[in-house]
């Protein structure tokens, strides 16, 4: 990877990081239900517990974002190590019987995931002599990596007992911990954007408020025309790609009448992304704006929920992984850019932190609705019609983006 090969030693660095901790996450995440069911913990409070990870991480984001901003990226950074660390502590200390560490650790595991992602992000963004599309795109194949081989590497170690799966959690972080905590990520400056946007619709730095239409107005109503739409479009996102684990599961058994068949879906497309992510928004796409990107994004993601609607088995199902992959590359990484591009100066990580936010509420409204859109639909192509409308209308908000373009500061 040209991307790789230019990147700063701390960009390196970081982004080992990101590969390191979504190993260990994902070898860790996938067995969580399947490991608390096994100490006699009720499927209910399992299924409230697992739900506790996931809001705990993203109800933080927002908060997780202001303190990047206020704090600096490398205070953040340590801090949700730390918090890390203790959860899988507390996690191996509690069970059925104890059941005060282990909401306590699954708390601090959710919260410090909220403050290790957006800090590593922002700093990734903002190293000198690297875009933060280039940034962003690599992270995400680091992250799917992760994804991929995670699962895998938790199925060899889980017969060996849960623990050993904690204890590479600790040591990882630990180790990633003092490296970068204590190495180069020292220097980068707090906040700092290393890309800014140009055009008409960047937004501007910094403004003074002032009354009767003075530069505060301005400021406030160009940061609300750039944050409006793209807010939508992150609640829309993550509420379309929440069916994968919501509608998609059921349909695909009910579609080839394998249970192993979700599980094809969701290999071949983490492999996809790792394959083709980066060279696809770094070279192929790399002239193409976000408002572009994000378009295109949507407009496959119309493409693969539409193949569903004749509910042709098999062929249904393997037509759909290409666009939705396809949609997933070119949407994830856009948003985040979009949104270090309208950060005002020193606000990159409440941008993220935003991004981060609306992707919570989209994520809980789709849960939410998958489920009645499923039964509504009795089996058949309503949802899927739905969600092709759904998709198509948020490629139409995307044209209320500005339409701005990155250079390196």
């Amino acid at each position: 990877m040209n991307g790789w090969r230019g990147a700063s030693p701390t960009a390196r660095l970081l982004l080992v990081a990101v590969l390191l901790t979504g190993l260990t996450t994902f070898m860790f995440l996938p067995l969580l239900a399947i490991e608390l069911t096994a100490q006699g913990i009720p499927a209910g409070r399992t299924g409230f517990l697992v739900g506790l990870l996931a809001f705990s991480s993203q109800a933080f984001s927002l908060l997780s974002g202001l303190l990047v901003d206020r704090l600096g990226p490398r205070r953040v950074m340590a801090a949700g190590f730390l918090l890390r660390i203790a959860g899988y502590v507390l996690l191996g200390l509690g069970g059925a019987g104890r059941p005060a560490p282990l909401v306590a650790g699954i708390v601090a595991v959710g919260v410090g995931g909220s403050m290790l992602g957006l800090s590593t992000k922002t700093l990734l963004v903002s190293q000198e002599g690297s875009d933060p599309r280039t940034m962003l795109a690599l992270r995400s194949t680091f992250v799917n990596i992760g994804v991929v081989v995670g699962p895998a590497l938790g199925a060899l170690v889980y017969p060996l007992g849960f623990r050993y799966i904690l204890a590479a959690c600790v040591l990882s972080h630990l180790v990633l911990g003092i490296g970068l905590v204590s190495g180069r990520t020292a220097a980068a400056v707090p906040g700092r954007t290393a890309a800014k946007a140009t055009g008409p619709g960047a937004a501007p730095d910094a403004a003074p408020d002032s009354a009767g239409g003075g530069p505060g107005d301005v400021t406030r109503r160009t940061l609300l025309r750039h944050w409006a739409p793209l807010a939508a479009l992150g609640v829309a996102y993550w509420a379309i790609y929440s069916q994968l684990n919501v509608l998609l599961p059921i349909a695909a058994n009910e579609l080839t009448g394998s249970t192993a068949a979700i599980s094809v879906v969701f290999t071949a497309n983490g492999l996809l992304v790792v394959l083709f992510q980066y060279t696809l928004l770094s070279r192929v796409l790399r002239r193409a704006t976000a408002r572009t990107l994000l378009a295109l994004g949507f407009l496959a993601f119309a493409c693969a929920y539409a193949v569903l609607i004749p509910l042709a088995g098999w062929y249904s199902l393997l037509a759909f992984v290409l666009p939705v992959t396809l949609a997933e590359m070119l949407i994830g990484p856009s948003l985040d850019e979009q949104a270090v591009n309208a950060a005002a100066l020193r606000r990159t990580g409440l941008a993220l932190g935003t991004m981060s936010a609306a992707g919570a509420l989209g994520s809980l409204l789709g849960s939410s609705l998958g489920g009645q859109l499923l039964q509504a639909s009795r089996g058949g192509s309503r949802a899927w019609v739905l969600l092709v409308g759904c998709s198509l209308a948020a490629a139409a908000i995307c044209l209320l983006l500005p339409k701005v373009r990155t250079r390196h500061a």
